[in-house]
């Protein structure tokens, strides 16, 4: 049974193939296209999927589409109505697509896939659930997933037990915790679906002020995780806007304007609504554990890309142990309705990961090239090289670390999901004070505040970080061990802001934040042998088992997925040696980057 999941034309479109209930292959259509957060059909995404499995469209049993347009349709008009006529031009500028293209999803999905079998749909958040549970290794939990908006539910609780997968409770729009942090989001001058990040990593600069404000005004927040929104300062349900002009009353002004300087405002405004994204998080997780009586604890959709919220809840909460998608946004859904049309409507036995181990096979689900492709693409760029043995790459590029080189490590199959998980990572040595302005402003061109994250040996990450389960996809926060901070002076103690950011905070302070946190990464070598092999051979040189870990691509565009995309990554940024393969590429030695020409087309997409 060929079981072919798609989501698409909201953002970070992707396609997941499913054959007998195993996933073989999954991707998100910006790595092809090149476009961040493409919503378009991915049909690049769907051709490399089914040719990972040597298939053809007419092999596929059943295509699967994430969510319900009808529905979505529906939740549109009567909003739309609602709030009439203050909503028209938005009204205007949405209907135009719905009427061309959204409500006719089986002929755009047979149109585009030549394709004439069977198209199901799922409901929204029943993919979220489903992303999040089947592929667990439980076999029963709670399920949680929370994001802006599916079709009509921004939160649902569910509980899963063999392939049974049961949604209990749900909120309903407009009351969305993702959508208030994404006004957040675009209120602080961030971009809507793409810079919650970045609202994340600021908030430890700043100072909760605005919680009370947030708790009078703005959202009813009870007890059981339950909560309501006053609409009165929100524009996303009327307008083109997130926020309107009682927001600004509230919170001192207008919005931030975009790549404007960051004031203490915009900190302090982060720093409380991650404050109340946690409160609720939290006590969503303990009436789910309530309810369910659960001890496991599975998680998706967009909110649970928050890995701050994530750690609160492994340390606070009531659960022994919990599991979160790593597509947990859009792109996810993908492979949750196609799990769910397995599991549900097929009724086929779910077999729960073994040994504990999910079945996501480390989220490394993407494109691959071998170490003779890769060596033949540097021999037709003309690049300079070395090729080393297997054996011999650990020691080498641990060298180059140990040596505060920024490397580009490019191995095996891409990841699926938003994080570069050391496949597709920019990879650098922990212990340098200046490796996370030198990454931050001369490799990846983005704001200097955002943190990067460690990739730590799984048997080793208790003796860095105040975590003692794994975290293989870079979804928990925990703090960093205390006998390894470096105390802050009397003087530095008095900084505020932006002033916090270059004091060193521990013996690996590039991957140390502010508040002495860090979004961990465990590795085994199960799941990425040669990385694991990498961390290994750089903590028996330097007695260090953390390296620096971030996405392979530079501000405003996808994570590298083509060797050409890697080479020329790397080219335009100041990164110190690229590593293909088995291929050493020192950039010292490559010739004048110019921009002419379209590689990929003649080597990677033929």
């Amino acid at each position: 049974m060929r079981i072919l999941g798609i989501s698409a034309y909201y953002h970070d479109s992707a396609a997941c193939l499913l054959v007998d209930g195993e996933i073989v292959a999954a991707a998100q259509e910006e790595r092809f296209t090149r476009k961040k957060h493409d919503s378009d059909f991915p049909s690049h995404a769907c051709r490399y999927c089914l040719k990972e499995a040597d298939l053809n469209v007419a092999d596929v049993d059943v295509v699967g589409f994430y969510d319900k347009p009808l529905l979505k349709f529906e939740r549109l008009l009567e909003n739309y109505i609602g709030v009439a006529p203050s909503g028209l031009r938005h009204f205007l500028t949405l209907m135009p697509t719905y009427l061309r293209e959204r409500l006719w999803m089986p002929d755009t999905i047979r149109k585009e896939l030549d394709y004439d079998g069977e198209v199901f749909f799922g409901e929204h958040h029943e993919s979220h659930a489903a992303s999040a549970f089947y592929p667990s290794p439980f076999d029963e939990a709670a399920v949680l997933t929370i994001d802006g908006v599916g079709e009509w539910s921004t939160t649902t609780l569910g509980h899963g037990q063999g392939n049974q997968l049961q949604l209990l409770a749900e909120t309903r729009y407009p009351h969305s915790l993702g959508l208030l942090y994404s006004a957040f989001t675009y209120y602080t001058g961030f971009k809507v679906n793409s810079g919650e990040y970045k609202v994340m990593g600021l908030a430890p600069y700043g100072e909760p002020k605005y919680v009370k404000t947030l708790l009078d005004h703005v959202i009813e927040l009870r007890e059981d995780g339950s909560f309501r929104l006053n609409m009165e300062y929100f524009n996303y349900h009327r307008g083109l806007t997130m926020t309107g002009g009682r927001f600004d009353e509230i919170f001192g002004g207008p919005p931030r304007k975009p790549e404007s300087n960051l004031t203490q405002r915009e900190m302090d405004l982060a720093r409380s609504v991650q404050e109340i994204t946690e409160m609720a998080m939290l006590r969503m997780a303990r009436h789910a554990h309530e309810r369910t009586g659960s001890h496991n604890l599975c998680m998706a959709g967009g909110v649970a890309l928050n890995c701050v919220g994530n750690g609160k809840i492994l340390r606070e909460g009531p659960f022994e142990k919990i599991w979160i998608q790593p597509a947990s946004g859009d792109a996810g859904g993908a492979a949750g309705v196609a799990l769910a049309i397995w599991h549900r409507y097929f009724d086929q036995p779910r077999l729960a990961g073994s040994n504990g181990r999910d079945r996501m096979k480390g989220a490394l689900l993407g494109p691959s090239y071998s170490d003779d492709d890769l060596e033949v693409f540097c021999q037709r760029r003309k690049a300079p090289y070395r090729r080393i043995r297997e054996d011999e790459l650990p020691q080498d590029v641990a060298q180059l670390l140990a040596a505060e080189k920024v490397v580009g490590w490019f191995q095996g199959r891409m990841e699926f999901g938003p994080r570069a998980l050391g496949a597709r990572s920019i990879i650098g040595d922990p212990r340098s004070p200046a490796m996370q302005k030198t990454m931050n402003l001369k490799i990846k061109y983005r704001e200097s505040f955002r943190p990067f994250a460690p990739s730590v040996l799984r048997e080793r990450v208790s003796d860095y970080f105040e975590l003692d389960a794994a975290s293989p996809y870079m979804l928990l926060v925990a703090p960093v061990c205390e006998d390894r901070r470096i105390p802050l002076t009397e003087e530095q103690k008095q900084l505020f802001g932006i002033e916090k950011l270059n004091i060193p905070r521990s013996d690996i302070p590039a991957v140390t934040h502010v508040d002495y946190s860090a979004r961990v990464q465990t590795v085994e070598r199960e799941d990425n042998p040669r990385y694991h092999d990498l961390i290994s051979a750089f903590d028996r040189l330097e007695g260090c088992g953390v390296i620096v870990n971030t996405s392979f691509n530079v501000r405003g565009e996808p994570i590298v997925c083509t060797p050409e995309d890697a080479y020329r990554c790397f080219m335009r940024t100041e990164m110190d040696y690229l590593v293909l393969g088995t291929c050493i590429l020192d950039k010292q030695e490559q010739p004048p980057w110019t921009e002419e020409g379209d590689w990929r087309q003649e080597f990677e997409l033929d």
